[in-house]
């Protein structure tokens, strides 16, 4: 597991073994993780999402506490995957990171709670899976405008953005922020301190 430079983010890049008939790799490894983050992953909740190339999902994020941490990997094409700080008060609030998510390198991400999620397909039928630490709850759920000008994600030119409604009616970042939907960074970090104290 290697930091990002957002903190309570983190890239897998695991080892893969190649034959005459494929390849193998270990995709998730709950102690290499529980070093890394500082506990283990409350799995409550895995999702699979197929996309044509160019949908663009996200940025999503939930209440914290208990929000709803990641771990992300593309196991068919290729997509963008992005992580988005939008907790107040954080040294890197308003920052991005991009990770390129593939069926070749089979690296995975993982954002902790508080943390926006957002990717875009770079194939058709990419096939993104996720481990959830929390389940989907409507009423906690928000989302940002991948398209936020301020924030100024650089999605891959040549690309036509497929937006759900839902994410196209999305605010900016500023207007998320003004209508006090984005979790704080104090908030957060004592529900990660909360985690830590359990494991």
């Amino acid at each position: 597991m290697r930091q990002l430079s957002i903190a309570g983010a983190w890239v897998h890049e695991p080892k893969i073994f190649p034959d005459s008939r494929g390849s193998f790799h270990e995709w998730f490894r709950a102690p290499e993780f529980t070093e890394a983050a500082g506990h283990g992953l409350n799995l409550a909740q895995a999702n699979c999402s197929v996309s044509s190339r160019g949908t663009l999902r996200g940025i999503h994020f939930a209440d914290v506490p208990p929000s709803q941490a990641k771990y992300v990997k593309c196991v068919r094409g290729a997509v963008l995957d992005v992580i988005v700080d939008i907790r107040v008060g954080s040294p890197t609030f308003g920052q991005w990171e991009a990770v390129r998510l593939d069926d070749a390198d089979h690296h995975s991400v993982y954002l902790s709670e508080g943390l926006g999620h957002a990717f875009m397909a770079l194939t058709d039928d990419a096939t993104v899976v996720y481990l959830c630490s929390e389940g989907y709850s409507p009423g906690r759920e928000h989302g940002i405008t991948p398209l936020d000008p301020e924030l100024g994600i650089e999605w891959p030119e040549g690309i036509t953005p497929l937006l759900s409604e839902k994410d196209e009616a999305a605010p900016t970042l500023a207007e998320a922020k003004a209508q006090g939907l984005l979790p704080s960074y104090e908030d957060c970090q004592a529900y990660d301190a909360q985690l830590r104290e359990r494991s």
